[in-house]
C-alpha cells in the first residue's frame, strides 16, 4: 500500500554513454577538489609560516590575497567606511 505522504520519486534513464560521461565527471572533479585542497592546504601553509616570521596575522595576509585576487578594494574600503560610521555614531570607540 502507498503512501499517500511519500514524495514521488522521478527516475531518470540515461544511455551508456550519459552513464559514462558523467562517471568520468565525477572522476575528474574528485581528482580536481583534491588539487585544489592541496594546493589550499599548502598556501595556507605559507601563510602561517611568513605571518609567525613577520608578526603579522595569518587572517591579515588571506585577506590581503582576497583583495589582491578579487581586485576589489574600493569595495572593502567602502564596507569598513560603513562598519566605521556605525561605530562612531554608537560612539563605540
Amino acid at each position: 500500500m502507498s503512501d499517500d505522504n511519500t514524495p514521488k520519486s522521478h527516475i531518470r534513464h540515461y544511455s551508456q554513454d550519459d552513464v559514462q560521461r558523467l562517471k568520468e565527471l565525477v572522476r575528474e572533479g574528485c581528482v580536481v577538489k583534491q588539487e585544489v585542497k592541496d594546493l589550499n592546504d599548502g598556501l595556507n601553509d605559507t601563510i602561517k609560516s611568513i605571518a609567525e616570521e613577520m608578526d603579522i596575522k595569518p587572517s591579515v595576509l588571506k585577506k590581503v590575497i582576497t583583495v589582491a585576487h578579487k581586485r576589489n578594494m574600493t569595495e572593502e574600503r567602502e564596507k569598513f567606511e560603513e562598519l566605521d560610521d556605525i561605530i562612531s555614531t554608537l560612539g563605540l570607540q
